[in-house]
């Protein structure tokens, strides 16, 4: 929907909804705080360190590309209601805030997750921090701190919830290290169907030889694809990374011109169905199906 129509659409929505006389929620001493979330995994780390003081809904539903999200009219009420809005920021849901301040959200807090963290050596401009689970707990701990700002009364909680978390968090952490101790340096080369994977990689010993796609939704040209081919046979990567949410019929022709194995139903950017519908879970299943491939 163009800005234009969208932000008509938007004004008479929110003309009706102001009826309904639903009532703040400031600090949480009304109700639970409502948190709304870009993606599902960010939901995910809002779910965990909040409990049952949050009430958290992610736009982006899951199997949705977050990159390219066109949130509707209709979600302007989930924001008109939100006393916080979480994001990862970097360029991933940069749509959220030209949103907020169309849907008459302009002063709801914002939290960036990714933003300005002093903590981590950033790829880049890549966005995709929350994939090494040590940036995860990091992200985790920003959370934590926004809701007590916001709902200073919830501060044991919040402490507890967070503090829990991170320690599995840490867990998840050692689990991955473990499942790629053995696995041979020539084994380790993989390309990513988009630029997902190199915070997890740099985290747990990958080599990434080569992408795919620059960005969801543009196609490479047929001299880049066949750089990439080229690429793939010259190192003898053993796998090629796709996620769920995005047609693999590219990265199934490159495999097929390759001895590369394609593994096509990876989580990054949301989470799945049960049992899949943890940050924990995906990257547990990400990781077992990724050893399946280059072992």
């Amino acid at each position: 929907m163009k800005a234009g129509a969208l932000t008509v659409a938007l004004a008479a929505l929110l003309a009706v909804t102001a009826c309904t006389g639903q009532p703040p929620n400031p600090s949480g001493q009304m109700g639970a705080l409502r948190v709304v979330t870009t993606t599902t995994v960010l939901a995910d780390f809002v779910a965990q360190v909040g409990g049952d003081r949050v009430q958290v809904v992610a736009l982006v539903p899951k199997g949705g590309d977050v990159h390219t999200f066109d949130p509707a009219p209709s979600d302007a009420v989930r924001l008109e209601s939100a006393n916080l809005l979480v994001m990862n920021g970097m360029g991933l849901d940069d749509w959220l805030l030209d949103f907020a301040r169309q849907a008459g959200a302009a002063q709801t807090p914002v939290t960036q997750l990714s933003v300005g963290l002093t903590e981590v050596d950033y790829i880049e401009d890549n966005p995709h921090l929350w994939m090494n689970a040590d940036y995860a707990a990091i992200y985790v701990d920003r959370i934590r701190l926004k809701l007590i700002e916001l709902d200073a009364a919830g501060q044991t909680t919040y402490d507890a919830n967070a503090d829990a978390y991170e320690e599995r968090l840490s867990e998840l952490d050692e689990w991955v290290r473990l499942q790629f101790d053995g696995i041979p340096s020539e084994n380790r080369r993989i390309v990513s169907f988009h630029d997902a994977f190199p915070y997890f990689a740099a985290a747990y010993g990958l080599e990434i030889v080569g992408i795919v796609v620059e960005a969801p939704g543009q196609e490479p040209s047929a001299g880049e694809v066949a750089a990439l081919i080229e690429a793939i046979r010259d190192s003898g990567a053993r796998a090629i990374l796709a996620e769920e949410q995005f047609s693999d019929d590219l990265a199934r022709t490159i495999a097929e011109e390759t001895d590369a194995d394609l593994v096509s139903d990876l989580y990054t950017d949301s989470l799945g169905d049960p049992p899949l519908d943890s940050y924990d879970a995906i990257m547990r299943r990400n990781v077992e199906r990724i050893i399946e491939a280059i072992r």
